[in-house]
């Protein structure tokens, strides 16, 4: 089985910029990669609901914590058959977003830290009830709000359909919820975990070096 290295931060980060670094460093090195990110706008129900909520379309639905959260985790979930392929086929499968940021964003909403109720829960129902495979690495891009607000909303400008949603637009939110980010990496919440510093450019090769030898 290959090994499942997911990338967490916050929006405007760069994860997906990362990822596209590591993929192609990790197949320079001769490893065969697969790529994934949640949330799957696109291509799973749940997830488009999550989106329409968030975007004021379903009424209160995004006034409750809880039940956002279960959409998010129904599109993993629905996900598992597609994970579970792509790392038997694989050396490296690279998810952009995952359990922990359910973990870290609705914990944020909640004014709790990484030790708070909603955060067990998460683990709770995506790990131990969903069974979803846990990560054997988990990269925490870095980056100061200021800094990833100023991103995210760039990318609203200059990208159709990107227009940023009710988290993204939400900087209080977005801070709280990279306090509860370092918590998760900190604590080593569900697998070890790599800050990695979003600020400066990422050594993508040696980067790569460290994930597969870890």
């Amino acid at each position: 089985m290959g090994r499942l290295i997911v990338i967490e931060g916050l929006d405007g980060a760069g994860k997906r910029t990362l990822t596209d670094g590591l993929c192609a460093a990790l197949a320079a090195d001769g490893a065969s990669t697969a790529r994934l990110a949640f949330p799957r706008y696109d291509d799973d129900v749940h997830a488009e609901l999550a989106r329409d909520a968030l975007y004021g379309r379903l009424g209160d639905l995004s006034a409750s914590v809880h039940g956002m959260a279960v959409l998010f985790a129904l599109d993993r979930r629905a996900a598992i058959p597609t994970i579970t392929g792509l790392l038997a086929a694989h050396d490296v499968v690279i998810v952009d977003r995952y359990v922990a940021s359910n973990a870290a964003y609705n914990a944020a909403r909640l004014h709790q830290d990484a030790a708070g109720e909603v955060v067990a829960w998460v683990r709770e129902l995506e790990i131990d009830r969903f069974g979803l495979p846990v990560p054997d690495l988990q990269l925490l891009l870095q980056v100061p709000r200021e800094v990833a607000a100023e991103r995210a909303l760039g990318r609203s400008l200059t990208e159709t359909g990107r227009d940023r949603d009710a988290y993204e637009s939400d900087d209080a939110l977005q801070a709280r919820t990279g306090a509860v980010y370092a918590q998760l990496a900190a604590t080593s919440w569900l697998s070890g975990w790599e800050v990695v510093d979003g600020t400066a450019r990422v050594d993508a090769t040696a980067l790569a070096v460290r994930i597969t030898r870890a």
